[in-house]
């Protein structure tokens, strides 16, 4: 057999092969991006979890836009603020500490249920299904979409109902967007007094479905010194600026559904 046929075949893709490698080389030199290392830096301080609270699409696409001064340090909700504007050598403010909050006490044996859902464990689903197991159609349906869509593994399901740890939640807002009854909102984590339901149904049909929903009775509004009460649309509201979260709406509420969170942790 000859050899020389192949010996040539192989010689010639090796030059082929070698002139190709010295040419990217060279390119990649000439060529390459130089990148500021601050980018990375800030990467590192930030969440993580590519949750888009941000406005942007991502960590990487929220460190690039600060480091060129087209983004505020404060704008992603886990970010150590304070360790980024050392790296940029800026000073910089922590924006408000925000959570995601569920708006709902629906759980077992509080909650009407119309029936049993035995379907596929998706809270979209089974809204698709005759309006939902709970006779509420406020209520939070407790089968944990909010907890899938939640990067930072601060919802669980507990009782029929979210329940979101306030220590791990940075308000990305993932959840509201899951969330097809928007029972949940994202508020100011320093906000103490709040009305957990948004039904506003007739006192009679709201009690029937939930032993803890507003009646619209007004003794709260009664009850506010401040005149930071009102009921619209059949369930009270409360003025955050109004609020001086003296706790005594609570105190009064028939059926509970005003929490104090500084004297008692609701179940979510």
């Amino acid at each position: 057999m000859n050899w020389i046929p192949v010996i040539l075949a192989f010689s010639v893709l090796g030059m082929i092969g070698l002139v190709f490698g010295v040419i990217l080389t060279i390119a990649d030199k000439k060529l390459k991006v130089e990148t500021d290392p601050r980018i990375a830096k800030v990467r590192e301080l930030c969440g993580g979890a590519n949750c888009g609270a941000c406005g942007f699409a991502g960590c990487d696409a929220y460190a690039e836009a600060v480091v060129e001064g087209r983004c505020k340090p404060n704008a992603c909700p886990a970010a150590n603020v304070a360790q980024i504007a050392e790296v940029l050598g800026i000073s910089a403010e922590a924006g408000e500490k925000k959570v995601a909050r569920v708006i709902c006490q629906g759980h077992n044996g509080v909650a009407t249920q119309r029936y049993e859902y035995d379907g596929y464990r998706s809270c979209a689903t089974a809204t698709g299904v005759a309006g939902g197991p709970k006779e509420c159609r406020y209520a939070c349906i407790g089968l944990g979409d909010c907890m899938r869509a939640c990067p930072f593994g601060a919802i669980s399901m507990e009782n029929g109902i979210a329940k979101i740890d306030e220590n791990k939640c940075v308000a990305c807002g993932n959840c509201v967007d899951k969330c097809p009854r928007s029972a949940i909102r994202i508020i100011p984590a320093d906000t103490k007094v709040i009305v957990l339901c948004r039904n506003s149904d007739l006192g009679r049909v709201a009690r029937s479905a939930c032993m803890k929903a507003c009646i619209a009775c007004q003794r709260c509004v009664k009850t506010c010194k401040y005149g930071a009460i009102t009921v619209e649309n059949g369930y009270a509201r409360i003025d955050a600026e109004k609020c001086t979260r003296c706790g005594e709406c609570a105190k009064v509420c028939p059926c509970g559904c005003i929490v104090d969170y500084s004297v008692v942790k609701p179940e979510a």
